[in-house]
């Protein structure tokens, strides 16, 4: 990942002057949107005439029937109170805009609202002179489903045993490819690099890191963005953690620095040190090592995603998701990357995760360390793969949670991860992924059909 930030927000802060240069650009409708719980985006199509009211008001919602939002049907509406900075003009549709918004109700901020999480945080972190920078590489299969309800890869030719890279396969997918990244080019993201993953039917595409409230807002917009133009080809893009038992599964890694409170600084950069790390990176780093556990139930959200997260290999050879708490250098088999100076990335998150949620999570967690002055320890450099449980439980080298319902009770427990998502929301964070396990885990699943009906 280059280092170069991009920028690109709406200068303009009346809403009447915003509404009269969106007309002038032939922009007619707004999706005035928000996330719950899960990241998934909601929205309303507001007509760009009523730009003004929206802005004011916000767009209303029956919270109750959006999903997790601390509400019953009895509640009153939440509003979607847009942000225009980060205001997008669909690429693919220009007479129609999309803005994320904060949510609110009866007027004052949501503690159920994810972006307004993020924004906490944020907040707390200039307090104490930093501000919080975050690159993101997004991964996603390319998959169409047939008339029989079984799902396969959209490029039935694509079938190499390491297609990794692989030229002719990007090849066969560039004119889904070259409208995506061209849209990312026309969006001013500058994205910098795009190629075929690890597994069959995967891909990934790179854009240049900005601060993190940015970065969760493209998030949002590119999933949204790629599964829709996956749509117009008959196919479905997927950012689920682990489709496929038998392929790689799907990551969202995330490169993070922390910055001067103006965001001109780097304070993670140390010409001096071997890695290229100042002290506060290493004390980020311990803090993430300390509370890995508990964000695991964060930024690798679901059930499925444990089944990308374990030890062992994928047919591959690597899953590319360590499960193993340490750091290191250019080293992909750490938790922790190092991959270049001033910057340290998490190979742990998923294409699930919720942005807003993960990214406050983290910074709360690397923050602590700062705060407490931990010791992030020797750097790793070994494969991780190649230790056996014995070696790695001998040298006190812990691993993450082995299921959704583990990490949820490593969640529970941990006081800052908790205290960053706020008392309230975490409450109904816990009690609705402990409900989606025992969903999971009291449905009888096909495999214990082949293997127990005609033996018991």
């Amino acid at each position: 990942m280059v280092m170069t930030e991009a920028r690109g927000a709406s200068e303009i802060t009346d809403p009447a002057q915003l509404r009269q240069q969106l007309q002038d650009q032939g922009v007619r409708f707004l999706l005035s949107s928000f996330v719950e719980l899960t990241g998934i985006p909601k929205a309303k199509l507001v007509p760009v005439t009523h730009l003004e009211d929206v802005a004011k008001d916000g767009a209303g919602f029956a919270g109750f029937a959006v999903g997790n939002m601390g509400q019953g049907p009895h509640s009153p509406d939440i509003a979607a109170v847009p942000d225009f900075t980060s205001l997008t003009v669909l690429p693919w549709r220009p007479d129609v805009a999309w803005v994320a918004g904060d949510v609110h109700v009866a007027g004052e901020p949501w503690p159920y609202c994810p972006r307004g999480i993020l924004k906490r945080q944020i907040a707390r972190a200039a307090r104490l002179g930093y501000s919080f920078k975050v690159g993101v590489e997004p991964e996603f299969f390319l998959l169409r489903r047939e008339a029989n309800g079984s799902v396969s890869l959209a490029d039935a030719a694509d079938s190499l045993a390491k297609p990794c890279y692989d030229q002719r396969t990007l090849s066969r997918n560039l004119d889904f490819l070259t409208t995506l990244v061209g849209y990312l080019q026309e969006l001013g993201w500058d994205p910098y690099a795009n190629d075929h993953e690890d597994a069959n039917g995967q891909f990934e595409i790179d854009w240049a890191f900005a601060d993190c409230l940015t970065t969760a807002d493209r998030f949002i917009f590119f999933r949204y963005m790629t599964k829709v133009l996956a749509e117009q080809q008959g196919w479905i893009a997927s950012f689920m953690p682990k489709p496929f038992s038998h392929l790689t599964g799907t990551g969202a890694h995330f490169h993070m620095s922390l910055w001067d409170a103006a965001g001109d600084r780097t304070l993670f950069h140390n010409p001096g040190d071997p890695m290229g790390l100042s002290d506060a990176a290493y004390q980020f780093i311990a803090g993430l090592k300390v509370h890995a556990s508990a964000l695991a139930a964060i930024t690798s959200p679901t059930v499925n995603s444990y089944k990308r997260l374990v030890m062992g290999n994928a047919r591959s050879g690597a899953t590319w998701a360590p499960v193993y708490v340490c750091y290191g250098g250019n080293n992909r088999t750490q938790m922790l990357r190092v991959p270049g100076p001033g910057r340290v990335e998490n190979r742990t998150v998923d294409g699930a995760c919720n942005p807003y949620l993960a990214m406050a999570a983290l910074l709360a967690a690397g923050l602590d360390g700062i705060e407490r002055g931990l010791e992030a320890g020797p750097p790793e450099h070994r494969n991780m793969y190649e230790l056996s449980p014995e070696t790695l439980l001998s040298e006190g080298i812990a691993v993450l949670p082995a299921t959704l319902s583990d990490a949820i009770d490593a969640l529970e427990a941990d006081e800052v991860v908790r205290s960053a998502l706020g008392a309230d929301f975490a409450r109904t964070y816990i009690a609705a992924k402990r409900e989606e396990w025992e969903s999971y885990h009291s449905a009888v699943s096909q495999w214990e059909i082949d293997n127990y009906l005609d033996i018991y």
